[in-house]
């Protein structure tokens, strides 16, 4: 059975020199990314305590990503770069969480599913600077994320098999994977993760 999830908007290389452009504007951007994903995690957590088999899992994801935001801002750090003093918008959450269906299982399962796509949309993305960005620190640091991403996107579709039949999840995560191409596919370019 496959977990990882292919993506049906390969990103631009557009949006790659953009980010290369104004890194210091990605890194900031990337610093809320990782603090959100750590939340995120624990607001399963939170959602879900009768859901016994699946909170150590969540809880070792939510401590990770607080790791990449301390990496992160490690960097930001060490090039001068503030954490914005607020956190704005992200078009592409936004969009992905109006897919969501309004059942409280249902709704469940769509931020699951999402929660692993978006961990493939930041793998895909990372890959991209790795592999193109020439300072070796950075590009040491991005390898090691998308590494850590690709991981986190099997994760929420294994657990979400562990309470709804596969039929069921694949089907709604093929969906919800078309709808995010066409969402990527139409936001601006900016230097931010999504």
């Amino acid at each position: 059975m496959k977990f990882s999830i292919d993506l049906t908007y390969k990103t631009s290389d557009a949006w790659l020199n953009c980010v290369l452009d104004n890194f210091d504007l990605f890194l900031q951007d990337h610093a809320d990314c990782e603090r959100k994903a750590s939340a995120m995690a624990m607001s399963f957590v939170a959602k879900c305590p009768d859901k016994t088999e699946i909170i150590p899992e969540l809880i070792d994801t939510a401590l990770e990503e607080l790791e990449h935001f301390k990496m992160v801002y490690a960097l930001m750090e060490k090039r001068g770069v503030l954490l914005p003093k607020k956190m704005p918008k992200d078009p592409y959450i936004d969009q992905l969480i109006k897919l969501c269906r309004n059942s409280p299982q249902e709704r469940l399962m769509d931020r699951m599913l999402l929660a692993s796509i978006v961990e493939c949309r930041g793998a895909e993305r990372f890959r991209m600077i790795s592999e193109k960005i020439e300072d070796q620190q950075l590009k040491k640091f991005y390898k090691l994320l998308w590494t850590s991403e690709a991981k986190h996107g099997n994760i929420f579709v294994v657990l979400a098999l562990k309470y709804w039949p596969e039929k069921v999840v694949y089907e709604r995560l093929h969906l919800l994977n078309a709808s995010e191409g066409q969402i990527c596919a139409a936001l601006p370019i900016r230097a931010a993760l999504h």
